[in-house]
């Protein structure tokens, strides 16, 4: 079974190191633990522990996964994670649930709905709260990830708290985005956003089993109508974006899934087309850090804040404009940059 983080996070970058690359999911829990830490004092630890996890130079399939409410998204993971243990590969799930807004912890917990999964040997599940972080990712995700490609594991799978237009952002941190939908009449198109269809490398119709197996197959058909109407994508091959029919509590059409994924990453691979991808991410991945520390800046200095409070309501009441009360904010940073950084 998954094993369970420690209650506090442990500080020891070199305690966590060794056992993490020999792959070890106690250390790897406790060292997510550590870099999901808000304590500006554990940041020194955490940035040594992921210079550690990159020297390794491992890297794995990252395949991001969204859906709407009730597609079955924990369903179709378990499935899809026990077809790929089976045949040997080792699986990470990073599953981002929605946080309380009275503990900043996670509300769903998506481990306790893939029990089946939890307890296979050559999987790992981590659900981290969002803690109101947009893009339904955690902001430490992308972390994390590398984290478990230190581990060994060579799958991450990455669960978003839900569809909409601000979903993209997952698709900043993986190889793959599929996008998971359940059987609907005539109006699903109009309930996803057309920005999801765009990054969307594969649209899977699950449920298609039993008495909704019809409702899939239009729901298919809709859904690949629809996909022929964009425009082509220079790091697709022929054939994608694909839609596909599948069911997660049969195993119908699971096994078409994996064959997509391994022929577009493949692909991919080959073309160039990811390598480009991953510099591309690294470098949107610092220009988001930079603005993140800004307001860490801005959170943990208390002139700061009231400052960015103060001009923050001139604007709403309309008595400034936002790019005047933006560097006005900015000329009035005196902070210095912490080695240590700021916040989570």
């Amino acid at each position: 079974m998954t094993d369970l983080p420690a209650s506090a996070p442990e500080t020891s970058a070199e305690g966590l190191a060794a056992p993490l690359i020999a792959g070890d999911r106690r250390a790897l829990a406790r060292a997510i633990t550590l870099i999901e830490s808000t304590r500006p004092a554990d940041r020194p630890a955490a940035r040594a522990l992921l210079a550690a996890a990159a020297a390794t130079g491992r890297q794995a399939l990252r395949i991001g996964l969204t859906g709407t409410p009730g597609a079955g998204k924990s369903t179709f993971i378990e499935a899809f994670g026990r077809l790929l243990t089976a045949q040997g590969h080792r699986v990470a799930v990073l599953a981002v649930d929605p946080s309380s807004v009275r503990s900043g912890g996670s509300i769903l917990g998506d481990k306790t709905r893939m029990e089946l999964l939890s307890r296979d040997p050559l999987a790992f599940i981590r659900p981290s709260p969002s803690q109101a972080q947009m893009g339904g990712v955690a902001r430490r995700t992308r972390e994390a990830v590398a984290l478990c490609e230190a581990a060994g594991f060579d799958v991450v799978l990455i669960e978003t708290v839900g569809v909409g237009q601000s979903e993209t952002m997952v698709s900043e941190m993986c190889d793959l985005f599929l996008l998971l939908l359940a059987p609907a009449g005539g109006d699903e198109l109009q309930g996803v956003k057309r920005g999801i269809m765009e990054v969307a490398d594969l649209i899977l119709v699950n449920k298609a089993d039993g008495d909704t197996a019809a409702a899939a197959q239009r729901t298919l058909g809709d859904y690949a109508g629809a996909l022929r109407l964009l425009r082509a994508r220079p790091e697709d091959p022929a054939g994608f974006p694909r839609a596909l029919a599948v069911s997660a509590l049969t195993g119908a059409g699971i096994g078409d899934v994996r064959a997509a994924i391994a022929e577009l990453a493949g692909w991919r691979q080959a073309e160039g087309h990811l390598a480009a991808r991953r510099a591309a991410q690294r470098r949107r991945a610092f220009e988001a850090e930079v603005r993140a520390r800004l307001m860490d800046l801005i959170a943990g200095d208390a002139q700061a804040r009231a400052d960015h409070e103060r001009l923050g309501q001139e604007v709403a009441e309309g008595r400034r404009a936002p790019d005047e009360a933006a560097a006005e904010m900015i000329a009035r940073l005196r902070l210095p940059l912490s080695p240590s950084g700021g916040g989570a």
